[in-house]
């Protein structure tokens, strides 16, 4: 007969091995999840810093010394770019597109989100499907088509011939992401709205788009970031470089001075400066927000 033996009260608590297996099982995990963030993060700073250091130096430190440090630190580089007007024609231009662009995706895709989570008709799931598939459907294989269209339309130099393509392929990622958090307004609230008397369309606008605010945030950032950074579709429409967007406008500057790598890479960090500050801002937004539609 086997003997129970129980624990003397005031005694010594025998320790939990299969706990203490699984907190030293983690270790290895956590240990090698810090090792990779911290790989990570100077794979991706240390080009960052590259370019913005560059800039305060000069051509022949660069090639006496790529990896150096100025020595004097030169402002010349940026101060020429910043009293451009060039410079400031192509920001402007990049910011008139992407917002245009973001105002445009936001509204369609809010619009197409709330048919598909709160509406129940035929091929519902089958059209949700389809923008889940234009996920894989990259720019590039749509250029010469895209190109040939927008020509027989007479969108070429024309900022509408960037804003709505581009607002077009942004539309699966935008839709989605609002299609699960409007599917978590509970239908009671719904109900509740429409017997007080108002329309499906009221509830739309006074209640369900506030309530999404945290996705129609975040849709709207990675929108506007995406437009920003976007090169194909503003080379295929723009020829003339007054409408070029600030990535267009890199490639031309070091067409123009090539030789000049210090003035070409304070060129580059100043155009990467306000999407960068503009993503790390609203960092939080969009990791919460993709997180809810990760769980929807």
């Amino acid at each position: 007969m086997a003997v129970v033996e129980h624990p003397l009260p005031g005694g010594p608590a025998r320790p939990d091995h299969g706990v203490r297996r699984r907190t030293g099982g983690s270790l290895p995990g956590t240990v090698s999840a810090y090792v990779a963030a911290v790989v990570l993060l100077v794979v991706t700073l240390v080009p960052l810093l590259f370019v913005f250091v560059g800039g305060f130096r000069t051509t022949p430190q660069i090639n006496e010394n790529p990896a150096g440090l100025p020595k004097p630190w030169v402002l010349d580089n940026y101060r020429e770019i910043l009293g451009s007007s060039l410079f400031w024609r192509f920001l402007l231009n990049s910011a008139l597109i992407a917002g245009a662009m973001t105002l445009v995706t936001v509204t369609l895709g809010a619009m197409a989100a709330f048919a598909l989570a709160r509406y129940s008709f035929r091929g519902r799931e089958a059209m949700y499907a389809m923008f889940s598939i234009g996920l894989l459907f990259p720019l590039s294989v749509a250029a010469l088509p895209l190109y040939l269209w927008l020509r027989q339309i007479g969108l070429l130099e024309s900022y509408l011939g960037v804003i709505l393509p581009e607002a077009a392929f942004q539309l699966s990622l935008t839709i989605i992401i609002l299609r699960p958090f409007m599917r978590e307004v509970p239908g009671e609230l719904e109900d509740a709205a429409l017997v007080d008397g108002a329309s499906r369309l009221s509830f739309f606008w006074r209640i369900l788009i506030p309530l999404s605010g945290p996705a129609l945030a975040t849709v709207a950032i990675l929108a506007f970031v995406t437009s920003w950074n976007f090169f194909v579709l503003p080379l295929l429409v723009f020829n003339d470089q007054s409408h070029f967007t600030l990535p267009l406008g890199v490639a031309a500057f070091q067409t123009q001075y090539s030789q000049d790598t210090a003035r070409v890479l304070a060129f580059s960090a100043l155009s990467t400066l306000p999407t960068l500050l503009f993503f790390m801002a609203a960092e939080r937004k969009i990791v919460g927000a993709l997180s809810g539609a990760v769980k929807g």
